[in-house]
């Protein structure tokens, strides 16, 4: 009684088989994803903020100064100071408010400057170890060897090294300095341990530990608090 039971159900599921069209098992075809496009990073003038690095006319930029400004009559707009990271010259530039930028693809990473190859400056992640190779019209005049900076790479090229700022230096070089009134005024040319020349005041001495503006290049004040 059981076979023929079974045989019956069997019967019937071959004939819904047969009734039903395209019998043959579903295969499923994966969707081909083709190339993933991958959008660059973007922002607008909302976003801006000081350190911020965009690419405009195929070049990396750095905000260095921004202003919002929204005039009584017409549109608003942001004037903004920047730094070509490529060349180091600062442009003034002006954008309407609410336009879009792409973001630089800029990356920064601490190394230490150990010494010189030929006329190249050799730099070692203290981490792992790794030097890296940088050309010297990428060094800032103010690198001295021990120097934590900051080495700053856009598209896989090393485009610039960041030095802190401030920092100090020790004078090497400089004329004998006068004893008096600071503000009196008068100042004279000074050569530091890094090899950059400052400005700075006559009653600065050699051996002196000076401050330095190492982004403007200008002196900041005596500090003979480092002085060994």
């Amino acid at each position: 009684r059981f076979e023929k039971m079974f045989a019956a159900t069997h019967s019937i599921a071959n004939a819904r088989a047969l009734m039903r069209p395209n019998s043959a098992p579903r295969t499923t075809t994966p969707r081909s994803r083709g190339v993933v496009k991958v959008n660059a990073l973007t922002c607008s003038t909302a976003d801006f903020k000081v350190g911020l690095s965009l690419e405009i006319d195929s070049a990396p930029w750095k905000i260095t100064e921004f202003m919002h400004v929204q005039p009584g009559r017409g549109a608003a707009f942001v004037r903004t100071k920047m730094r070509n990271l490529l060349t180091g010259n600062t442009n003034e530039k002006t954008f309407r408010s609410g336009e879009k930028f792409e973001l630089a693809e800029v990356s920064r990473d601490v190394m230490q400057y150990t010494y010189m190859d030929g006329d190249d400056y050799m730099f070692m992640n203290m981490e792992t170890f790794e030097e890296l190779r940088v050309p010297p019209i990428a060094v800032s005049k103010f690198v001295k060897e021990g120097m934590d900076c900051q080495i700053v790479q856009w598209n896989g090229k090393v485009i610039g090294c960041e030095v802190p700022n401030p920092y100090t230096f020790e004078v090497v070089d400089t004329d004998p300095g006068l004893k008096g009134n600071t503000a009196s005024g008068g100042d004279k040319p000074a050569t530091i341990c890094s090899g950059a020349v400052v400005t700075v005041p006559l009653f600065i001495n050699i051996g002196d530990m000076i401050s330095v503006n190492t982004e403007e290049g200008t002196y900041k004040n005596r500090d003979n608090s480092d002085k060994k």
